[in-house]
């Protein structure tokens, strides 16, 4: 094994590590995120007291091959994260488990039949056991309650809690699927759109579909921030009725420079003209005061 395929080895667990501290993320370096980037850098200043930086990553961990090794220090950190002293241990370590699968005595003839029919016993004994403990699988559709119109993966995020953890779990064309541990799983549905839904999963459930309530005025807003209405004085009425006259509104900024603050005003003021970069703006909290008008927005560019 050269040392670039051992290396490609540490990326794997480097990934691995990264998904003890953040497990819902199970994609590979190829859709590793900037925030996914971000975290990580944290996560190995925390635990080895080095730094890595963003551009590094970029270079020689997000690409899908790589035809130069590092620098050593730099194998030497990422190998300390992963729980080994350096690159050397880690590089040692792959290389004596490759020798050892390579050194394969050969066998006399009826010591591999014995062999061969004690791994065919096991394995029959594994797939009984996998069948026998057989998870429930459900499916579940995503609709709007008044619309009956599945809604779209980005508008909603869907959990699991199982032993008092919550885990998020994909939503594909306007499904979730899920597998019932107990009769305590459950799913939470939660949206800036919908009111917050929450459902049991248990292999007797006749149910198909999670029916999730929009919220009014969250619809509105969204409304206004896609539509090209050109009346602005019509916009400026509708919003007033909507907003709290305590809204606060943070806008994240992108590639992580920070956040801007906004009252209800300055809110209005950007909302009242429609342009590309309002359109582009995603909602992903909303909170409501008590009289159901909206006092919080947080937004990502």
């Amino acid at each position: 094994m050269t040392e670039l395929e051992i290396f490609e080895q540490l990326k794997q667990k480097v990934l691995l590590k990264y998904q003890e501290h953040y497990p819902y993320f199970q994609g590979n370096w190829e859709n590793f995120s900037s925030q996914d980037i971000q975290n990580l850098i944290v996560l190995i200043e925390e635990n080895t007291k080095q730094n890595v930086s963003e551009k590094w990553i970029y270079t020689h961990l997000k690409p899908e091959t790589n035809s130069k090794l590092p620098r050593k220090d730099m194998l030497d950190i990422l190998s300390l994260f992963s729980g080994f002293s350096g690159w050397d241990e880690f590089m040692f370590k792959n290389r004596e488990v490759v020798s050892e699968e390579k050194l394969i005595l050969p066998k006399k003839k009826n010591k591999a039949i014995f062999i061969f029919i004690a791994i065919l016993i096991v394995g029959i004994i594994i797939v009984i056991l996998l069948y026998s403990n057989k998870k429930s699988t459900q499916k579940f559709k995503l609709k709007n309650e008044f619309t009956q119109e599945t809604i779209q993966a980005k508008d909603v995020k869907a959990y699991k809690i199982e032993n008092n953890e919550k885990i998020q779990i994909p939503i594909r064309n306007a499904e979730v699927e899920v597998e019932a541990i107990d009769e305590n799983t459950k799913i939470i549905v939660e949206s800036p759109y919908y009111k917050k839904q929450e459902i049991k999963v248990n292999s007797n459930s006749e149910r198909s579909e999670i029916v999730l309530k929009p919220d009014d005025f969250a619809m509105m807003l969204k409304a206004f921030m896609q539509s090209d209405i050109k009346d602005w004085e019509t916009r400026k009425v509708q919003l007033d009725k909507i907003l709290s006259e305590d809204l606060e509104v943070i806008v994240m900024l992108k590639d992580n420079l920070g956040a801007e603050y906004f009252d209800k005003k300055e809110f209005s003021q950007k909302l009242i003209v429609p342009t590309e970069s309002v359109k582009k703006m995603q909602i992903i909290e909303i909170k409501n005061a008590e009289n159901g008008k909206i006092e919080f927005i947080r937004i990502k560019q």
